[in-house]
């Protein structure tokens, strides 16, 4: 059963035709998930785009979110990727699930919300602790707006506090993050196709 995924990249700066480290972590699973039949249609640089603040699907002339919405609901898995900024989520990445809450008021008869039966892994980066923090966040604000988070949904590397070496940077990837990767992969795929093959039931809503 073939699977799709799309990766949002919410590095705070714009491209430039520069990878990031985030880029780069996202590819350690991008490339992994491929290994198991998924294929990564688009890593989306948010920074790029004038996603305009709000907590509606669509907040108007201009709004880039409406395109980018479509896209990451068009897969069936979601690579949300972000820096550590101040020991935290970073905004662009804040913005995105800002945005996302407008989920909880388009369910269907069922009581599903659009990104129901679509799984979420998170790609964290940066040079200071923080990664089990900024995990555990996105984790609440996507399973809150309705994505499926698989076992070892998470995928990090730090470095050295206040260093200045970057993810990117470094001569390899570490072993560490490669198993964890792999993990990360395999679960993911393995229950996003469940899910793709008979997804969640949902509940009858009283009209």
């Amino acid at each position: 059963m073939p699977l799709t995924a799309v990766a949002l990249n919410c590095s705070l700066k714009p491209s430039g035709g520069k990878p990031s480290s985030t880029d780069a972590m996202i590819k350690v699973i991008a490339d992994e998930l491929a290994t198991h039949g998924v294929t990564l249609s688009e890593t989306i640089r948010l920074a790029d785009h004038d996603v305009k603040p709000g907590v509606e699907s669509d907040m108007g002339e201009g709004d880039a979110w409406p395109e980018i919405r479509s896209k990451i609901l068009a897969a069936d898995i979601l690579i949300f990727g972000t820096p550590i900024w101040m020991g935290q989520t970073c905004s662009v990445a804040k913005r995105a699930l800002e945005r996302m809450d407008a989920f909880l008021s388009e369910t269907d008869d069922q009581g599903r919300m659009p990104s129901s039966g679509k799984l979420a892994v998170v790609a964290v980066v940066g040079n200071e602790d923080g990664a089990h923090n900024v995990s555990a966040d996105v984790f609440q604000s996507l399973n809150d707006t309705g994505w499926t988070i698989p076992a070892g949904a998470s995928c990090y590397w730090v470095g050295e506090a206040m260093g200045s070496t970057d993810f990117n940077q470094l001569p390899k990837t570490p072993d560490k993050v490669v198993e964890t990767a792999r993990t990360l992969a395999s679960n993911t795929a393995h229950l996003a196709k469940l899910l793709k093959g008979e997804t969640y039931p949902g509940v009858k809503q009283d009209q």
